[in-house]
């Protein structure tokens, strides 16, 4: 199991998400990240080529010491990476450090995510942003049975990834107050291709005090 988790798992979750129907959500969520930007779940590095000013330097948060391996081939060297081999549940930085944070299709397989994004508003400057895209819970009854019947195994393949999880209600109930959320399906199988793409703010009237 370690071998599929260490060895086969990164570049399988490399070859899926090269997927070429990702790139439009990638060029609008990684465009709009400003100053100092956290991405959670750097992966392979797919996203590093889309960062431009006023992104000014980048930390890429990743566990996977092959994934980051693998990112820093990807990286461009014009714009600063700090790679930070660490998890979403405990993010190495200080309170109120950065004006970014940045996930794409993290969410879904972090183990605890309610910690995560504890953890991400913490980081966030008073007036930052956290920008998004995220697959999970659809609105259809039909759909939904699907996703929640496929989870437990598909969880087990795809380095914990969960197909079920209500994004918009995770971010909110973490202390973020989302300014914009856009949802649909993407082509493809519909238990596993419905998109949330938007952007939140923290929030210091309600949730967990960071």
């Amino acid at each position: 199991m370690a071998f599929y988790s260490d060895v086969i798992l990164p570049r399988l979750c490399d070859l899926a998400m090269r997927n070429k129907q990702l790139r439009p959500y990638r060029e609008r969520v990684i465009g709009a990240a400003e100053g100092r930007v956290i991405e959670i779940g750097i992966g392979s590095g797919l996203n590093l080529p889309f960062y431009r000013p006023p992104a000014k330097e980048i930390l890429a948060l990743e566990p996977s010491p092959k994934l980051i391996a693998m990112a820093r081939q990807a990286r461009d060297r014009a714009m600063p990476v700090n790679f930070i081999e660490a998890s979403a549940e405990a993010i190495p930085l200080d309170d109120r450090s950065v004006d970014t944070v940045v996930t794409t299709w993290t969410l879904c397989s972090i183990p605890d995510a309610a910690i995560a994004l504890t953890e991400m508003r913490r980081v966030l400057r008073p007036n930052g942003k956290l920008l998004f895209v995220e697959h999970g819970m659809a609105p259809d009854k039909n759909v939904r049975r699907w996703q929640d019947w496929l989870t437990p195994a598909w969880k087990r393949i795809s380095g914990g990834c969960h197909l079920n999880r209500p994004i918009s209600t995770m971010i909110e109930s973490a202390g973020f107050r989302i300014d914009r959320v856009e949802t649909g399906y993407m082509p493809g199988p519909k238990p596993m291709t419905f998109m949330y793409e938007g952007a939140a703010r923290p929030s210091y009237g309600s949730g967990p005090i960071g």
